[in-house]
This record gives C-alpha cells, structure tokens and sequence, in this order.
C-alpha cells in the first residue's frame, strides 16, 4: 500500500510547473494528503563582485518575493484551498534545488512533484537543472513531468461535474 501523507510541488510558475500542479492536486485528493506548493526566489547574485548598494539588491530581491506572492495567489485556486490542505510557500534561497530538498526534508515530504523546462545540452551544461539535483539527492520519490507532455491525469467519469 502507498501511502502519501505530504506531497511538494516546487513551482517556477511555468507551464511545466502547472502540470505538476495538476498532478499534485490529484494525489493529495487521492491519497487525502496535505498539498505544499513552494516558490523560492533565489538570492540575487553579482557576478565578479560588481558594487551595488546592499538597498538595491535588497529592494529587488524584495521585488521578486512580492511577485512570487502574486503569482502564488493565482496559482494556487479558491477551489485547492477549500477542498484541499494547501500549504502556500514563498521564500528566498541561495539555491532553488537546495531549499527544495531542505523544504522536503523539514516537512516529511513523501512525494515531490516538479516540472522540468527539458532543456538542451549546451542549456543544462549553462544553467544546469534543478530537477536533475533534486532527483538525485531526494529524501522521497520524485515525479518530474515535462509540458507539454503525455498527461496520465484524466477526468474521473463517475465523479459529479462541478458546475462552472
């Protein structure tokens, strides 16, 4: 028997990360299990040292935490937050893949579900992915699924339709 009592989907807010939202919701609903979704905002970082008063780095990084609020309060619908145990998580991090092992960790994470961009060789080889560090130094199973993709997600035929 599975059983999944924490589910975490990091976001970007991408469309990768909406359908791992969609997943995300699905087994909370079907599993009963408390849905976190967190954002983090990585640390504003200055290459070579460049000098920038600390109250601009700091107002921007402000900036982007103030954005990511917004954008979670979309994300996350009126409909998750009264059928399902939504946590909503904003915050900054020197790493994204990092805070999201330290977030799954934390919080007894049983199941992480994040999108992945899928990018090119010489793309990863610059950016690097944070679904790849998430993967590989997890403390729970990781589900990473790609947009668009093959969506195994299907509307259940015997539930009721909610009307719109």
């Amino acid at each position: 028997m599975i059983a999944l009592e924490n589910i975490l989907v990091p976001t970007d807010f991408g469309p990768p990360s909406e359908l791992a939202l969609v997943y995300g919701r699905h087994f909370a609903r079907q599993f009963g299990a408390v849905l976190h979704v967190l954002h983090t905002v990585e640390s504003v970082m200055l290459p070579g040292g460049a000098e920038v008063p600390m109250p601009a780095v700091q107002q921007v990084e402000k900036g982007l935490l103030e954005v990511g609020q917004r954008q979670m309060a979309s994300a996350v619908t009126d409909d998750d937050r009264a059928s399902l145990r939504v946590v909503e998580v904003v915050r900054q991090a020197p790493s994204a893949a990092a805070d999201i092992l330290e977030y799954a960790r934390a919080h007894h994470v049983d199941l992480i579900v994040m999108g992945t961009h899928g990018r090119g060789a010489l793309e990863h080889l610059l950016m690097g992915s944070v679904a790849e560090r998430v993967v590989r130094r997890a403390p729970c199973p990781v589900l990473t699924v790609r947009s668009p993709g093959r969506d195994f997600v299907q509307p259940d035929a015997l539930a009721p339709a909610r009307p719109v």
